[in-house]
C-alpha cells in the first residue's frame, strides 16, 4: 500500500517544520514496521516561504492558485499518487504512530475511511466548557473534522472530494459522505481515538491566521 499524505499549506512558513518533521517520523514508524510507501505532499498558494520550506524538509509541492482548504485537498488528492490519502491540516502534529495507525486500518478491505481524534487542551476554563458542550454535540450527530481525515482512493472518487464552495464544515460534510457511502456498500469508517493529533500552540478550536476548524472530534464513534 502507499499513503499519500496531502497538507494544504498557506502562509504555513512557521509552523510546518515541525508539522512535516513529525509526519516524516511517523512514515519512518510506518515503513520500518511494513513494506508501505509514504508520499509526502504540501499543497501551496502562499506569498511567504512555505515552498522553500517545504522543500527543504523532503515534501512533494503541488501548486494550487486558488485559496480555499477544500480546493488544496482536492488538488493534493489529484496530483498524489496513493492508494490511501490522509489529510492534514498545516500545524497540527502527528504522533509517531498515526500513519501506522492510519494504515492499520485501511488495510481491512472494508474499511471506507476515518479521522482522527485532535487532543485539544485550552488552557482558558470557559474554552475547556466549549469544547466538553461541542463534543457532546459532535458525538451526537457524528461530526468529525478534517484536522485529520483519510480515506481509500477510491472513496475519495466515489465522494466526488471535498466540497469546494463550503466556507465552513466542508470537513464533517466528506465524513457525513465517507459514512453514506459505507453503509450503502457495507463497509465501515473507522474514527482512530488514539493515537491522537495535536493543534497548533495557540489553536484551540478556529485555526490560526484565519483557518478555521470545524469543531474538536468526538472522544467515541457516533
Amino acid at each position: 500500500m502507499k499513503i499519500s499524505v496531502i497538507v494544504p499549506a498557506y502562509n504555513e512558513e512557521a509552523y510546518l517544520p515541525t508539522m512535516l518533521a513529525s509526519i516524516t517520523e511517523a512514515a519512518a514508524t510506518l515503513t520500518a514496521r511494513s513494506n508501505a510507501l509514504v508520499e509526502l505532499n504540501v499543497v501551496d498558494n502562499s506569498t511567504d516561504a512555505t515552498v522553500a520550506v517545504a522543500q527543504e524538509s523532503g515534501a512533494r509541492v503541488i501548486g494550487e492558485p486558488r485559496q480555499g482548504i477544500s480546493r488544496a485537498r482536492n488538488a493534493g488528492a489529484c496530483h498524489s499518487t496513493g492508494d490511501a490519502l490522509v489529510f492534514v491540516d498545516a500545524g497540527v502534529t502527528v504522533p509517531p504512530g498515526l500513519l501506522t495507525a492510519v494504515h492499520v486500518a485501511m488495510t481491512d478491505p472494508g474499511c471506507a475511511g476515518g479521522g482522527v481524534d485532535v487532543a485539544y487542551r485550552p488552557r482558558r476554563r470557559s474554552m475547556r466548557l466549549y469544547l466538553m458542550a461541542w463534543r457532546f454535540l459532535a458525538l451526537r450527530l457524528g461530526m468529525v473534522q478534517g484536522a485529520t481525515q483519510f480515506c481509500g482512493r477510491s472513496t475519495f472518487e466515489a465522494i466526488g472530494g471535498y466540497y469546494e464552495t463550503a466556507w465552513t464544515g466542508e470537513d464533517v460534510d466528506f465524513y457525513w459522505a465517507m459514512r453514506r457511502l459505507a453503509r450503502r456498500s457495507g463497509a465501515s469508517v473507522s474514527l482512530l481515538r488514539s493515537p491522537s493529533c495535536r493543534p497548533p500552540p495557540d489553536d484551540s478550536t478556529t485555526g490560526r491566521s484565519g483557518r478555521r476548524c470545524s469543531g474538536p472530534t468526538p472522544s467515541s464513534s457516533p
